[in-house]
């Protein structure tokens, strides 16, 4: 495609292909999001249903969360290797299939097995979502589009517990997993058929990498899990600490040493990329890990039944909404930094409210100060963060940046829920209102900890950047090619992969 057929209005072809892939890769986007928190609020339903201890619960949250972050970024190479299209539509047959599993699960391993898929699913297709929207939309026309797929995606983060609630509490909890199925069977022609084929140059796989990292992080969130239940000096668990940990630390030495690494090490020489890494991966852990326990105790100990329990979530989970233009304005004034930590800092005293207000007869009224709170902190957390993260690198490095980011939010979270389900087992349990109090409290405590420990994190990232740095953080990385002439290419946007 030639320059001036680039700057030409768009045809009326090139208006519907566009409008195509923004339904196509919005609605994927939304059901992969959606499935990181729809299923807390189902969790006591399928505990009633399906049996299984507390380490099941765990692992019907972890086992999505695990996959989908190891993989994520090998899924993005498969998609520039072997074609976007082409990938995106296997990725969204394996999450439509797997869904239909969980909802069929006939008990918790077969649905712990199913999520795992769902998982695989998701970590194909949410980060080839937008390298097909940037190859479908003009230039002059993206910003808009991100910005509704951003929406989106959004949207289905906050909405998450209440859909899970009110379908399980007026179908069944099955319908949180069937109502992926008519959307990827209507999407899978559509994609097949409105999509245009992409691929990405060099695009070779760190197959060895991912097998290390996926290897080495299941054996330390098994041992996590399984802790209380078998023992901390049990051979299991022993092992899976030791081992997951060796795992782990070969694969740092493997990408330090391969041509093409999952993610490449020398990106953490930035002090920044380390500080706002670490500070996103603080903020999933005692955020997921506190969901997790939060929404329970909403069902099990006050009473509410799931979509009641989703909906007194949302000033948590939907404030982002409200928070994240205002979070966007200030960061363009003051920099991101300081918007990050004050966003982290505010989450950690909302769950700090939290641990000092629980109780088995708590009204919820006590309970809005912290949800509130905990709200507007993830809102100011979100907006910038992706600034900060982009501003770390070269804009070469973009693309690879937005991935580890996000595989480093979800490994966050997969461990938040290890650790602070850990904690609550270890000091309570589900025998009584006031047990499940006596685990929920220390576990917020550390949830609360560990995020203020992020906001530490953030206040490491170097001040705001002038000038030409800013511009250069902001430049266009032009590395998505199209199929056909050498010289019909397309610009990827500054993140390729999303959260």
């Amino acid at each position: 495609m030639s320059d001036q057929q680039l700057d030409r209005p768009p045809t009326t072809a090139t208006r519907a292909t566009a409008v195509w892939a923004l339904v196509v890769t919005s609605l994927a986007g939304f059901m992969a999001s959606l499935d990181n928190l729809v299923v807390t609020t189902a969790l006591p339903s399928i505990r009633q249903d399906l049996g299984g201890a507390l380490e099941d619960l765990e692992w019907t949250v972890s086992a999505y969360t695990l996959t989908f972050a190891v993989l994520l970024m090998f899924g993005a190479a498969l998609g520039d290797r072997f074609g976007r299209r082409r990938l995106f539509v296997t990725g969204l047959s394996v999450f439509t299939l797997a869904s239909g599993a969980a909802a069929l699960a006939p008990g918790i391993d077969t649905l712990i097995a199913a999520r795992a898929a769902q998982g695989i699913g998701a970590a194909i297709l949410m980060p080839l979502t937008l390298t097909l929207l940037t190859a479908a939309v003009p230039a002059e026309r993206r910003g808009m589009a991100f910005g509704i797929w951003g929406a989106v995606n959004g949207l289905a983060v906050a909405t998450g517990p209440l859909i899970g609630g009110t379908l399980t509490e007026h179908l069944s909890w099955q319908w949180i997993f069937w109502l992926n199925v008519p959307i990827g069977l209507a999407l899978l022609p559509m994609a097949r058929l409105r999509l245009n084929e992409s691929r990405g140059p060099d695009s070779r796989l760190d197959a060895p990498g991912t097998v290390l990292a996926s290897l080495g992080l299941f054996g330390i969130v098994y041992a996590l899990i399984r802790g209380n239940a078998d023992g901390w000096t049990s051979p299991a668990v022993l092992s899976g600490l030791v081992a997951g940990g060796a795992l782990m630390v070969a694969f740092v030495l493997w990408e330090l040493r391969t041509e093409s690494p999952m993610l490449p090490m020398r990106l953490f020489r930035s002090r920044a990329f380390s500080a706002v890494n670490a500070a996103s991966l603080l903020m999933f852990l005692g955020m997921f890990g506190s969901i997790f326990l939060l929404s329970q105790f909403l069902q099990t100990v006050s009473g509410y039944s799931p979509m009641e329990a989703g909906v007194r979530m949302l000033p948590w989970t939907a404030m982002p909404m409200i928070a994240a233009p205002i979070a966007g304005i200030l960061s363009d004034r003051i920099g991101g930094r300081p918007v990050v930590a004050t966003g982290l800092a505010l989450q950690a005293v909302g769950l700090a409210l939290f641990a000092l207000v629980v109780a088995p007869d708590v009204s919820y009224a006590a309970q809005i100060p912290a949800l509130v709170v905990s709200g507007v902190g993830m809102g100011l957390f979100f907006a910038p963060v992706a600034a900060l993260v982009m501003g770390s690198v070269q804009p070469q490095e973009q693309g690879m940046a937005s991935g580890a980011n996000n595989a480093l939010r979800e490994v966050g979270g997969a461990l938040g829920v290890a650790i602070l389900a850990s904690v609550f087992s270890a000091k309570g349990g589900y025998q009584s209102p006031q047990t499940f109090v006596d685990g929920l409290q220390p576990a917020l405590w550390v949830g609360s900890a560990g995020v203020a420990l992020a906001a530490v994190a953030a206040l490491i990232v170097p001040r705001r950047r002038k000038d030409a740095e800013v511009e250069d953080a902001g430049a266009k990385d032009a590395e998505t090619v199209i199929e056909g002439p050498a010289d019909e290419r397309v610009e990827r946007p500054k993140g390729v992969v999303a959260a």
